[in-house]
């Protein structure tokens, strides 16, 4: 591919990772101009994003974000030239642009908010697994963190776990809601099934963490990126492992 555009987060929420982890496979890929385009809202471009484009030697970058950002990249303007394909994660509004553009250019995939279903028996601790669900939730309102565990002491005591953890945080707020309005304890009577439900909501991230996860793991089809052991921690894919974090979502993992 000759050029492609990269669209970083810049609004609610600041990932650097999520720089680096789309200019490498571009630069490793050979791509010859790649363009990155990231919101400043605040008035002054995150510190951290500005020393990796340093670093990643990038030349081109331009402070735009959001649907219109989309639509510069792939029908161009008197000061951005178009790409050919469009990589990287954002809001609804980047999403449905993705979406509308495709054709005109190429997209990576249609990105939506955080999920991760995490498997756990009663033998995990409790404050772990509340931390691994929190961890997607303050992503954004809309993220999805799902539980499934065959011990309903043990979902109980990782809900006063979250609330416990919670109250340090500084995305309070966006946790709740995202708990609220997307979060699910799925309590069964054992694992024999568990991967029936897996594939149907296919999961961006999954984190298996009981004593049968090799066996689930035997069985699975429809999943973003697999988290083994209780050890796996998801955020370790997110920021420092290496593997890339932007992945399938919304069930995409179906046919991605």
């Amino acid at each position: 591919i000759q050029s492609v555009g990269l669209y970083v987060p810049g609004g609610k929420a600041i990932y650097p990772s999520s720089l680096i982890m789309n200019v490498i496979p571009a630069k490793v890929a050979g791509v010859e101009r790649i363009v990155v385009v990231t919101p400043n809202p605040s008035g002054s471009l995150n510190p951290y994003i500005l020393a990796l484009l340093d670093e990643l030697n990038i030349k081109e970058v331009y402070q735009i974000g959001g649907a219109h950002a989309i639509a510069a990249l792939a029908y161009g303007t008197e000061s951005v030239k178009a790409v050919s394909k469009i990589f990287g994660p954002g809001n609804a509004y980047v999403a449905s642009a993705k979406k509308q553009v495709f054709g005109r250019v190429g997209i990576d995939l249609i990105a939506g908010p955080s999920e991760i279903v995490v498997v756990a028996d009663k033998d995990n601790k409790p404050n772990w697994v509340a931390a691994d669900l929190i961890a997607q939730a303050e992503h954004d309102e809309k993220a999805q963190s799902i539980l499934i565990t065959n011990d309903e002491k043990f979902a109980n005591q990782v809900i006063f776990s979250i609330n416990e953890l919670k109250e340090q945080l500084p995305k309070k707020e966006i946790i709740d809601k995202s708990l609220k309005d997307n979060g699910l304890i799925i309590i069964v009577n054992n694992f024999d099934n568990v991967t029936d439900i897996i594939d149907i909501i296919a999961p961006e991230h999954l984190h298996l963490q009981n004593q049968s996860r090799n066996k689930i793991l035997e069985k699975i089809n429809n999943i973003g990126g697999i988290f083994m052991g209780e050890y796996a921690s998801e955020v370790f894919g997110d920021y420092i492992t290496g593997t890339n974090h932007v992945l399938p979502t919304s069930g995409s993992a179906k046919f991605s």
